[in-house]
Formats: structure tokens, sequence, C-alpha cells
């Protein structure tokens, strides 16, 4: 009883009871009466509720949200629709992929009623079926999905989940806004090769990445070695300089074959600090 009627009722029982103690019985006979009606015909719905009323066992109406009246014994609420969001968690649990891969998925589904008459008398229980609906679909889209689009094509698995639960739920007045999967449970030896694959895939984009590289420096050599083979001036200078980065740290000695030192013309080239050469 809602706080209205519940009020109305005790003034009523209040003025009666009065009555019928203090002045006559029969004074105080229809304040009681009246608080009986009340009680059985005075209702009030939240904004968010819907009242489904039949009416000698046919449909009558359906009152949103404000105090209304009924008729007492000919109507009844044989229904009262909550109007908000409702979320339902649901599960599969060994349910096989298209590359027959036992999971288990965890996922949950955001609904509400867009039509509290159907809600009410098109389907016994609509939650229990929703939950059922949910399950059956989510099975359905596993069979149907291999197990890498499972796992890395969420937002697609959460559209077809979606679509296929609210077509089945629309027939009785209730709209999907979303549908999210959770979880993806794969077994543990599945894990671990799935691990071993990855790092497989990583090490050979690793050994290829390397060869594209080795390949890039050889060409650069050989461009090189070309244009040093027209300018034997510019490989002294060159084979000059490696000699000099070698030494600048302080307390190097290098030792170079004599060969080396006679093809860098060592009459004009300039004295390196503690560079030696041994004799022939």
């Amino acid at each position: 009883m809602n706080p209205v009627t519940s009020f109305l009722v005790s003034v009523s029982l209040a003025v009666g009871a009065v009555l019928t103690y203090w002045v006559n019985p029969l004074l105080g006979l229809p304040f009681l009466v009246l608080a009986a009606i009340i009680a059985f015909s005075l209702k009030m719905a939240n904004t968010w509720e819907k009242f489904v009323i039949l009416r000698l066992g046919k449909l009558h109406s359906v009152r949103g949200a404000g105090l209304f009246a009924i008729v007492p014994v000919i109507d009844s609420v044989v229904a009262v629709i909550d109007g908000r969001i409702q979320t339902t968690a649901f599960n599969a649990e060994q349910a096989l992929t298209k590359d027959t891969v036992p999971v288990n998925v965890d996922a949950i589904i955001f609904w509400h009623v867009h039509d509290a008459e159907k809600a009410a008398l098109a389907i016994t229980n609509y939650r229990e079926a929703i939950d059922r609906v949910a399950q059956t679909s989510l099975r359905e889209m596993i069979g149907l999905s291999m197990l890498t689009a499972l796992l890395s094509e969420r937002k697609e698995a959460d559209a077809q989940l979606k679509e296929s639960i609210g077509r089945k739920t629309a027939p009785w007045g209730i709209s999907v806004g979303s549908v999210e999967i959770r979880d993806v449970a794969i077994p543990v030896v599945l894990q671990d090769a799935m691990s071993r694959q990855a790092q497989a895939e990583r090490e050979k984009q690793a050994r290829v990445i390397l060869g594209s590289a080795e390949a890039a420096i050889a060409g650069k050599f050989v461009e090189a070695a070309d244009m040093y083979a027209g300018h034997p001036a510019a490989l002294q200078l060159r084979a000059m300089n490696i000699i000099y980065e070698t030494t600048k740290e302080r307390g190097a000695t290098i030792l170079i074959p004599s060969s080396m030192v006679d093809s860098l013309n060592p009459s004009t080239a300039p004295v390196w600090p503690n560079l030696q050469a041994p004799s022939p």
C-alpha cells in the first residue's frame, strides 16, 4: 500500500472509530466502508512503473505514474512492470567454437521494457526468458566464430549478440540496449600453446627486421666500395679516420701491419699519438 492510500485509510478508520464509539455506530459505519474501498481501489505508480489492469479477465488499461483508481473486485492489477534499464549476467560453459575449442564466456546484457502490455501478457516470466534467450544466443554465436575472432573482435561479437537477442525479445516488448562480453576463458594447455606461438611469431618478425637491416647495410657498403674504387685518396682518408677514432681513448695503443702503414703513405701522413707500428 502506498503512503497516500495508507494515510487516507488511516484517517477514515480513525473518524469511523470515533463516531462509532462516541456518537453512533451507524454514523461510523460509512467511514469504515470508505476505508475499505480506498484500500482496494486507490493505487499509485512511481514514475518508472506501469500497472497492467484487467477488468473481468480482459485487458482494461495500462496506467502510468501517479495516483489512479480501479474498481474493486471487477478490476485487478496483474503486473507491475519496471521500465528502468535492467542488467542480466549470463554465461556459456564449455561451448565449442567453430574450430572446436572449448571456451567459457561471461557476458552481460542491458535491456528495458518498452511495451508493458506485451511484457505482462505475451510471456509468463520475461526476466527468466531473457536469461534463457541470452544464453542460447551466446552459444550460437560461439559455435559460428573462430577462437581468434572471438578473442580479438569483441565489438563485432557484442553487436552480433545484441542483434540476435533483440530480434527474439522484441515480440515481448523488450528492447536490448547493449551486450558486453566480459571474459573469454580458454584451456590452460591452449594458453601455453598460444603463448609459444606468439613468441615464435615475434622472433620471426625480429629476424625478418634484422635481415632487412643487414641487406640495407650491405647495399650501403657496396655503394661505398664503388665510390672508394674510383677515388683511392678517399679510401686512404677513411682508413686514417678509422685509426684516429680508434686511438681517441687515453692510453690506447694500436698495432698496425706494416703493409697497411705503407698503403697509407707514411711519408706524408701525420704522426698520430700513441701509434706504434711493428717492423716487418
